[in-house]
């Protein structure tokens, strides 16, 4: 498990095919420190196993499916990546909880800086959109964010039914690879809080679903985030704790019935 606090940016160093994915090298002096075999990392929100390391990298698996459904898709070497190791049971919970199993992936819609920080609208597929709450929080590459504002599920198309979402099915559908190690690493310094600002309407697009994060001036340094412009493709995972409201509505007919009536806002 992981909080969404990144610890450091690291490189993608090395891309080699293995099977129908992908082996991965990330230089990482720092959470690599204290890492050992099969220990889990979350790179840019995907959690993935160490195979291999040495004094500031670490070697790690990418299976088909995490390629399908993330932006490690394509990945090449030079690409900065969010790395944090997993949370131990004693650390603290400075952002949310993050598994590392990726939900899908948005696109950034608009970008609006302000005096001391920067407004971001992404787009969420639609399964995903029930899922999103204005003030809630939500991983972005990674990143532990909170939800500043989010799309009018009477105009948008993403209110869809519940239960349909692609994060909600049965156990093990997540994208992260789970790893053997339960990680040994503290909580960074404080990356991934977001402001509560909602900023002005943007340049939205019609009834496309989507949601705002307010990035304050530390967060854009210490992660990737203050690079991402519109166009660019995001990790997104949603909280687990609406994962499985949604998940238990599905089997109650009735109440989830109810629910989409009420629009999940």
């Amino acid at each position: 498990m992981f909080t969404g606090i990144v610890e450091e940016i690291g490189a993608v160093t090395a891309v080699e095919p293995s099977g129908d994915g992908v082996r991965i090298t990330v230089r990482a002096p720092k959470v690599v420190a204290d890492a050992a075999h099969g220990d889990s990392i979350s790179v840019s929100g995907v959690c993935l196993t160490v195979v291999d390391q040495g004094d500031d990298w670490f070697t790690a698996d990418v299976m088909r499916q995490t390629l399908d459904m993330s932006t490690l898709a394509g990945i090449e070497p030079g690409r900065a990546v969010n790395l944090e190791r997993a949370t131990p049971a004693h650390g603290r919970l400075g952002g949310h909880i993050v598994q590392g199993h990726i939900d899908g992936t948005g696109t950034v819609l608009d970008v609006r800086p302000g005096d001391q920080w920067r407004v971001v609208r992404i787009s969420l597929p639609r399964e995903l959109a029930p899922l999103v709450v204005d003030k809630g929080s939500i991983a972005v590459d990674g990143v532990s964010l909170t939800v500043s504002a989010v799309s009018d599920p009477s105009t948008s198309s993403g209110t869809g039914e519940a239960g349909s979402g692609t994060g909600t099915g049965e156990a093990g559908s997540g994208t992260g690879e789970a790893g053997s190690g339960t990680g040994t690493g503290e909580a960074g310094s404080g990356t991934g809080e977001a402001g509560t600002g909602t900023g002005d309407s943007g340049s939205g697009t019609g009834d496309e679903a989507w949601f705002e994060v307010s990035l304050i001036p530390e967060t854009l340094e210490a992660t990737t985030l203050g690079a991402r412009e519109p166009g660019d493709r995001v990790n997104l995972e949603t909280d687990i704790l609406a994962r499985h409201v949604q998940r238990l509505l599905a089997f109650t007919p009735a109440a989830a019935a109810a629910a989409t009536e009420g629009g999940f806002r």
